[in-house]
């Protein structure tokens, strides 16, 4: 055990020297850091996946997961431009629908450019749990009706993803009762390039994305929800929260053993 804690605060400390992390707190981190400690034994290779957060803050775990695993180098594999970006997926079963949510707990203002590289990482997520992704980007404006530059990002996201991700079926930017109500989308805007309602939602910055997961777990969603599901991270790493459920850490679970079988 002394040789595997000295094996592990040495690596620790060649990965962060020069992020102000010395000799002596890389001995103390690496004594008393659970997520750091479950990301160096992922890193070493003596684990195949990391499931944290169940305490503390999301960029308290994060920082440590950042230190040690780091994000999928080249961006999502789905897009030409390389964006390294992690991000959180938040899915919710809803009485008639599942709904999924990105970026819940990581971004505050993302560009259009992460905001492209979330889009395409949560589609193939979704992709991987069999669900066929719908993409809406909101926005307080409703195609064009406002050009105050949040609207004006998700314009350009849109623009970006009908390049990169010709695959994906996507629209925006628009408002959110539009996004989960195919029909009366189609009314307003005949030729939209989303049919159907949307089940995957690309909001603004982590304030609206945070406020409106949380408002329909409660009011709508019966506290069921799945993940977060950490994007972007080099290893199957995924961070919770600190309202988890025993209910959605087993599903957590199951999450992070098909990522691990997928790697492999």
């Amino acid at each position: 055990q002394d040789h595997r804690y000295r094996d592990f605060w040495q690596t620790y400390h060649r990965m962060t020297e020069r992020k102000g992390i010395t000799v002596q707190v890389a001995k103390i981190e690496m004594r008393r850091r659970l997520t750091l400690i479950g990301s160096m034994l992922l890193h070493k290779g003596e684990v195949d996946g990391l499931i944290c957060g169940t305490w503390g803050t999301t960029q308290t775990h994060l920082h440590y997961i950042d230190q040690v695993i780091g994000k999928r180098p080249g961006g999502c594999a789905s897009t030409p431009q390389d964006v390294p970006v992690y991000a959180c997926m938040n899915g919710l079963l809803l009485p008639d629908r599942q709904v999924f949510l990105v970026d819940t707990h990581v971004n505050y203002d993302p560009t259009a450019e992460q905001l492209t590289e979330i889009t395409m990482m949560a589609a193939e997520e979704m992709l991987r749990f069999g669900i066929k992704p719908k993409a809406a980007l909101l926005s307080h404006s409703n195609f064009g009706s406002s050009d105050q530059p949040s609207a004006v990002k998700m314009r350009k996201t849109f623009e970006l993803l009908r390049v990169q991700a010709p695959w994906l079926e996507v629209d925006g930017e628009m408002h959110g009762d539009l996004a989960l109500d195919g029909k009366a989308r189609a009314v307003l805007m005949p030729h939209s390039s989303l049919t159907g309602d949307a089940n995957l939602l690309v909001l603004p910055n982590i304030d609206a994305t945070n406020i409106s997961y949380n408002l329909l777990k409660t009011a709508a969603g019966g506290n069921i929800a799945i993940g977060p599901v950490l994007l972007g991270a080099a290893q199957p790493v995924h961070i919770l929260t600190a309202s988890t459920t025993v209910r959605r850490i087993v599903n957590m679970t199951a999450i992070t053993v098909a990522d691990a079988s997928a790697a492999r």
